[in-house]
């Protein structure tokens, strides 16, 4: 009976955890959000805001640090009222997440409006998206890239792909729906695989022509239709380098905005070293080939400004730790200094 009483407590507690559980809470309060319109155009006058202009972010700079302002309703309307626009902007706004104490967060892109102005009025400027997710905090690059996607998204989806009627958004911006075919458009993301290749002592990286001078990184492509994690990654190493996987496996997952809204599959795997032969596909890569230990630790130390050499020729360098092929050559060399200890 003893046994059946501690069952029952531990099933009451849990259920108590979870009901009070600050994430629990979270992530319901944001799925109200997205489903009533009239809750979210009321949290859109006490929540924050981060700007964008044709789909890039605004950043403040202080001393050699970037920082993302979350700017609130009065801000923003401030703003607008420079330009002598209205409020109804604001509902232009997208929602992205929300803090632990429930004050939501959204994005707004102001590209109609003169960016100069906006930039002396708020002290800051306007960067690039690719630039802006390796100089800001680690905290915010998801915020902004999952914010540049959701706002792309809505600025190509306006049109019904059956009727070629315009569709409707709702307040928060979790969806659009045709009123005309009753088809309700919901952000997608498409799956690419990025894979780094061992053989057991070397890991193999590669580069693309569009790759800043000097990086190299690990192999990646998107999914096939139909097509499985494995099965892709067995297939884009067979086509890029020429060579058959052995065994992978599932390291971890990335949201990555570029060129569109993606979600990168991190994976590990291993060919035979004695069929490491590359036989690179010249039509995807520049380059490809193994590298040790030493110059892999080398190259995480290296900043692209340092790799370049008297000659013009570049020293290998890596993507920064916000990407994850950052993380991907990192776990690499930690399992392999830890075979060597």
């Amino acid at each position: 009976m003893a046994a059946i009483y501690q069952a029952a407590y531990r099933r009451v507690s849990s259920l108590i955890c979870r009901l009070h559980s600050t994430y629990v809470r979270k992530m319901r309060y944001l799925n109200e959000l997205k489903e009533d319109d009239s809750l979210c155009r009321q949290a859109q006058t006490s929540g924050t805001f981060y700007l964008f202009h044709n789909l890039s972010p605004f950043l403040q700079k202080v001393g050699e640090k970037y920082f993302v302002p979350q700017l609130s309703a009065a801000e923003i309307k401030r703003i607008l009222e420079k330009f002598k626009e209205t409020e109804q902007w604001i509902e232009m706004s997208v929602l992205i997440g929300c803090s632990d104490e429930h004050v939501p967060r959204f994005a707004l892109d102001l590209g109609a409006l003169e960016k100069s102005v906006i930039e002396s009025e708020l002290k800051g400027s306007f960067t690039n998206l690719q630039k802006a997710l390796f100089v800001v905090d680690g905290k915010d690059s998801p915020l902004l890239a999952s914010a540049q996607s959701l706002l792309q998204w809505h600025n190509s989806h306006q049109y019904c792909n059956k009727t070629g009627q315009p569709t409707q958004r709702n307040v928060s911006g979790s969806k659009r729906v045709c009123h005309a075919s009753g088809i309700t458009y919901y952000p997608q993301m498409s799956p690419v695989i990025i894979t780094l290749v061992s053989d057991g002592s070397r890991c193999l990286l590669a580069r693309q022509p569009s790759f800043p001078q000097g990086m190299y990184s690990a192999l990646s492509g998107f999914c096939d239709m139909g097509e499985n994690v494995e099965e892709a990654v067995h297939r884009e190493v067979a086509e890029e380098v020429g060579l058959e996987v052995e065994s992978l496996w599932y390291s971890s997952s990335q949201h990555w905005p570029f060129p569109s809204s993606c979600l990168m599959i991190a994976c590990h795997a291993i060919v035979r070293a004695q069929q490491a032969e590359i036989s690179m596909n010249k039509l995807e890569l520049e380059e490809a080939r193994w590298f040790g230990l030493e110059e892999i630790v080398e190259g995480l130390k290296r900043e692209p400004r340092s790799s370049k050499q008297d000659d013009g020729s570049f020293l290998p360098w890596f993507p920064p730790k916000q990407a994850i092929a950052h993380q991907l050559i990192c776990e690499w060399v930690k399992q392999q200094t830890s075979q060597l200890a």
